[in-house]
């Protein structure tokens, strides 16, 4: 009987550490899932894609977009529309921008925004921590910085990436995902058109200079 109860108690610690190792592995495999479902764009995959975006030229005057926000399951949260004006000086560009809400409330963004070599821009507001840094490749800009979100009267810092696509002339799609502490909190949808005195419009049809650069990319 002696023998019995110390071949129990020799078995019991050896099936542990197999539990142990199976969960860590179980919750290594999420976590890889989670982070690989997370992972942002690849920015030169859009290098050759057409019109180039120059984000002087497109936003240098007035231009409108509609938007709105969803939460990270999807859910929608809030529309709003944006009436912009900007102008450049050399490389030094100033973006004022009126968001009306549809709960009837409305704000304003001023951006200071600084074009550089190598299609590398930076930009100032009053409500952004620090610098936004963005990139241009081909018809796409990421911009990347975090902003002070009020919610319920208090202040948040949410870090922002921030995707625009220039479909043509006139339109430039944008998707900005937002984070915080690294975990997905939800989406801001825009679709922006720019006012011209005359437009004609792109013998490139919509899908192709949407889909492009997805089938290049493979």
């Amino acid at each position: 009987r002696g023998t019995h109860s110390g071949r129990c108690h020799a078995h019991v610690p050896a099936t542990r550490p197999r539990r142990t190792v199976r969960g860590a592995v179980l919750a290594l495999c999420a976590t890889a899932a989670l982070l690989s479902g997370c992972a942002s764009q690849n920015l030169s995959a859009y290098a050759k894609s057409e019109p180039k975006l120059d984000l002087a030229t497109y936003f240098n005057g007035p231009v409108e977009a509609h938007g709105m926000f969803q939460d990270r399951s999807g859910q929608f949260i809030k529309r709003f529309v944006v009436q912009s004006e900007s102008k450049w000086q050399g490389n030094q560009g100033t973006l004022d921008e009126r968001f009306k809400y549809d709960d009837g409330t409305t704000q304003q963004r001023i951006w200071r925004l600084t074009r550089h070599a190598d299609g590398r821009y930076t930009g100032r507001a009053d409500d952004v921590v620090g610098e936004a840094q963005g990139q241009v490749s081909g018809n796409t800009l990421n911009w990347a910085y975090t902003m002070q979100l009020p919610v319920d009267g208090k202040v948040y810092e949410v870090q922002f990436d921030d995707w625009m696509y220039l479909i043509d002339e006139r339109v430039m799609l944008n998707l900005a995902v937002m984070t915080k502490f690294g975990f997905r909190l939800g989406e801001v949808t825009l679709s922006f058109i720019k006012k011209l005195p005359s437009y004609t419009a792109s013998s490139t049809p919509l899908y192709t200079a949407l889909f492009a650069p997805l089938c290049n990319a493979t």
